[in-house]
């Protein structure tokens, strides 16, 4: 497949203890290298650490304020949100946001947006956090106003949730953003997917989980209608450890607080091979966090080395 895209995660809240400057000095280290090799940077959409991390003392960057800095820092990549809590944004509003962002980043933004998860972070900022299934039915209306503020003027929609009413997004983005919503619950989220994304994205998992999945998004696609083909299937590799051998990689995998010792883990040709199972299954986009991050090394070499392989 040699049409696949590569993109790398932004940190949210530094590893080694850097604080402020420092942290953002990693961050835009990181990009200036990856900028002409990968396609595209992602950011998280939360407001203090997740994998275990104790957050009274961590600097935690913002989603939406980094994308608006950093797009206008590197404009040879596109930007993503991965993804954005439908939660923690009036619809219209994010509709607005977005618009804006497409426009004065020339067309380099690309929207992920799911139901959100983190009850604690959700408490702490004053949100209500309904059940999931409430979650992922507002979900969905954020997205029905979203793409009708982008493509209806004025624009009007009543739901269960939220409304707009003859509201105006101007000017509208052009071209209009991938709308990417992340998730795997199969009675409810895939169901979502099938009848409004332009892409779909699930993180971390094996390729049989991946495929199970598929499988479910498929059904909802022939109950709605919808050409499964249509959907961009991207997978987001919550650890990529790679390094000259896979000893070196391992310690990567070992350190990382993300990664438990798991993730994709090995030598640019070992990295290749496991990679290779999601293609198959017609994977053409990866959103990858290297664990030796502050280090430039690990993307670097997977661009130089791992790249080509995937490109046969």
């Amino acid at each position: 497949m040699a049409n696949i895209q590569y993109g790398v995660r932004v940190p949210a809240f530094p590893v080694d203890g850097s604080r402020e400057h420092n942290f953002t000095a990693q961050i835009e280290a990181t990009l200036a290298a990856v900028s002409g090799r990968f396609h595209s940077a992602w950011v998280a959409d939360h407001f203090i650490p997740w994998a275990g991390w104790q957050a009274a003392d961590i600097d935690t960057l913002e989603c939406l304020a980094s994308i608006c800095y950093l797009a206008g820092a590197f404009p040879q990549l596109h930007f993503g949100t991965i993804v954005l809590c439908q939660s923690y944004r009036n619809p219209a509003l994010l509709a607005k946001m977005g618009a804006t962002l497409q426009l004065l980043s020339q067309g380099r933004f690309i929207l992920g947006i799911g139901a959100g998860w983190k009850a604690d972070e959700y408490a702490a900022y004053g949100y209500e956090f309904p059940k999931p299934a409430v979650r992922i039915r507002q979900l969905e209306e954020t997205v029905e106003i979203v793409k009708r503020l982008w493509t209806e003027t004025p624009a009007s929609f009543a739901g269960t949730y939220y409304r707009i009413d003859n509201a105006l997004c101007e000017p509208k983005p052009n071209p209009r953003p991938p709308i990417m919503i992340g998730g795997g619950g199969e009675q409810l989220t895939l169901r979502v997917v099938a009848k409004h994304a332009d892409w779909w994205n699930i993180p971390g998992g094996d390729a049989a989980r991946y495929a199970q999945k598929l499988d479910v998004l498929r059904s909802h696609c022939d109950a709605v209608g919808r050409d499964f083909d249509s959907i961009r299937k991207t997978w987001a590799g919550e650890t990529l450890s790679v390094a000259p051998t896979r000893a070196q990689a391992q310690r990567y995998a070992d350190a990382s607080p993300f990664a438990a010792g798991g993730g994709i883990v090995g030598a640019p040709e070992e990295v290749a091979d496991q990679l290779r199972a999601f293609t198959s299954l017609g994977v053409d986009y990866f959103i990858l966090r290297f664990t030796d991050f502050p280090s430039i090394e690990g993307s670097l070499l997977f661009a130089e080395e791992v790249m080509p392989l995937l490109a046969e």
